[in-house]
């Protein structure tokens, strides 16, 4: 495979000096591996922190700004940071109103993270933790107990971050960061496989032909393998799954979210057999974002993810957002 870089082994630290270079409103630490919004910490603001492997960007260095992230940790290439990393992060933003941790639910992320709250509360850092576990396709797994995190991240940070900006507690942030997770629900495809840097090829085998319904961003198995289909049948086998599953009631926030490798011009297309199936099971979408934002390397495919929301989750995810990876209303 042909890629872009110079040896694996520094694949994450050239990554990170080159986010520095194009963002100067971020403290990029390229040696420990921290990315934090610049004049953090803010006085009376809950400082939000998320991680985990990297080549998933913009996830989540990418969300680091106003309105979304204080900080992030990148871990080695579909790595978990480690627990150092996330306590120096909290130490970073933390203003005394406490710190959020935005996990998603991977067994190194789960683990990592819980260590790196003890080591942040014997530093006298108050820390709640939100655990991501949107995907509807597996249960259980090499890598997870329960479901895996994937597309809601986006919408935790987004949602969570926004109530954390006009102020709120960090019980009352970390309490509608549980309430975007629990009215969430996600589900993957993918047209080929991703290949890691270390690799060099691709980390499993789909024939041409075919395509895996229910694929993880790690490139963990789904449901099943079919032959290709259509852009229209895809859409109505993922929005059903999604669907099903929450059974909305109310609007919900759509993200159609390619995994790296597919372009706009099909993302696009696929999102209009998405609204499509949406409308004939009668789910309105009140508002629609389309795009590569959780992703798996080069792989091909997409995701589809659903977060039903009232009032306030709308307000605060239109509420105005400053970062690498998401920006409006600034």
């Amino acid at each position: 495979m042909k890629m872009l870089i110079n040896v694996p082994e520094t694949v994450v630290a050239d990554a990170l000096r080159g986010m520095a270079a194009a963002h100067p409103e971020l403290t990029v630490d390229v040696e420990r591996r921290v990315i934090i919004r610049r004049g953090a910490p803010f006085e009376g603001k809950v400082g939000l922190v998320s991680g985990g492997g990297s080549g998933h960007e913009p996830l989540h260095g990418g969300f680091v700004g106003r309105g979304m992230l204080d900080a992030a940790c990148p871990g080695e290439v579909f790595t978990s940071p480690v627990p150092d990393q996330m306590a120096r992060a909290a130490a970073a933003v933390d203003s005394g109103a406490g710190v959020l941790f935005i996990v998603k639910n991977y067994t190194g992320d789960v683990l990592n993270f819980d260590m790196a709250a003890e080591l942040a509360e014997d530093e006298g850092v108050q820390v709640a933790k939100v655990l991501v576990n949107d995907d509807v396709a597996v249960v259980d797994s090499l890598y997870t107990a329960g479901r895996r995190g994937t597309g809601a991240t986006l919408f935790v940070e987004k949602i969570a971050g926004a109530a954390a900006e006009e102020g709120a507690p960090l019980d009352r942030v970390a309490g509608i960061a549980r309430r975007v997770n629990a009215a969430s629900r996600s589900f993957g495809v993918a047209l080929s496989a991703c290949s890691t840097p270390a690799k060099g090829s691709p980390t499993f085998d789909l024939p041409s032909g075919e395509l895996e319904l229910g694929i993880g961003i790690h490139g963990e198995p789904g449901r099943e393998r079919r032959p290709m289909m259509t852009s229209g049948e895809i859409a109505d086998f993922a929005v059903d799954a999604v669907v099903e599953d929450l059974r909305p009631d109310a609007p919900v926030l759509l993200l159609v979210n390619g995994m790296g490798a597919t372009p706009l011009l099909e993302l696009y297309g696929f999102t209009a057999e998405v609204h499509r199936v949406l409308a004939e099971r009668q789910v309105s979408v009140a508002r629609t974002l389309v795009g590569n934002y959780v992703t798996s390397l080069d792989m091909a495919g997409c995701s589809v993810t659903i977060c039903q929301v009232d009032e306030e989750l709308l307000r605060l995810w239109d509420a105005p957002v400053a970062t690498p990876g998401l920006r409006w209303g600034c």
